[in-house]
């Protein structure tokens, strides 16, 4: 057996003698740690979710990912998003100090927000061929991945996605997708205090078929 000062890197040997050294691992890269403090960002979430340009006066049509480009998945048999494609963006005008004069408002906050059909309907018709969806388009919901009610952005294509009706949706019955009620219980959650509006945010776009079930909403 040749003597350990030769089956070990001398650097690695030093560490391995030195006090604080015992979590390093042969062959195994120790990874860097960054501080993350971006607006979105859950505690102990994995990265910062992006943020868009919030609400505007005027919206313009957003260049969508190339045709073909964005896949589908599918968690416990719901559709969800490509995470490439559609990672999610909030709006900066949303806050969780703020919460009372925006998306907890009596008289409501996303219609004043939300873009006109005539630029989203344009969207969608992209979005579509973006994710190669075929189906029909009264009953694909164009999304937002986060929704206005939990601060999403507006019209920021990372925060957008032509969203397929469940599994047995009846074709030709519209938009009913499973997703709304679980944005509304995030919602009320939120307005209510129970949840922060970061974690909601956060719980949504890692997946929102367990979204509620993170957070301990049932």
């Amino acid at each position: 057996m040749p003597p350990l000062r030769g089956a070990i890197p001398p650097v690695l040997l030093v560490c391995l003698l030195m006090t604080g050294c015992s979590s390093v691992q042969l062959g195994t890269p120790t990874p860097s740690k960054t501080q993350n403090s971006e607006p979105g960002a859950a505690a102990g979430a994995g990265r910062a979710i992006a943020v868009g340009a919030g609400p505007q006066k005027h919206y313009t049509v957003q260049q969508q990912p190339a045709a073909h480009s964005c896949h589908y998945r599918s968690e416990h048999g719901e559709p969800l998003e490509d995470p490439t494609c559609t990672p999610g963006a909030i709006s900066p005008a949303v806050t969780q100090a703020n919460l009372k004069s925006t998306i907890c408002r009596k008289g409501g906050y996303t219609s004043g927000v939300r873009p006109s059909a005539y630029v989203t309907g344009k969207e969608k018709r992209l979005n579509a061929a973006s994710y190669g969806y075929t189906g029909r388009m009264g009953d694909a919901e164009y999304d937002h991945l986060i929704s206005l009610q939990l601060g999403g952005d507006p019209n920021d294509p990372r925060n957008l996605w032509v969203e397929p009706a469940d599994p047995g949706h009846k074709k030709g019955a519209g938009v009913n997708n499973k997703k709304d009620p679980v944005e509304t219980k995030l919602h009320t959650a939120v307005c209510k205090g129970q949840v922060p509006l970061a974690a909601a945010q956060q719980a949504i776009v890692t997946d929102w078929t367990t979204a509620l079930t993170v957070l301990h909403l049932g």
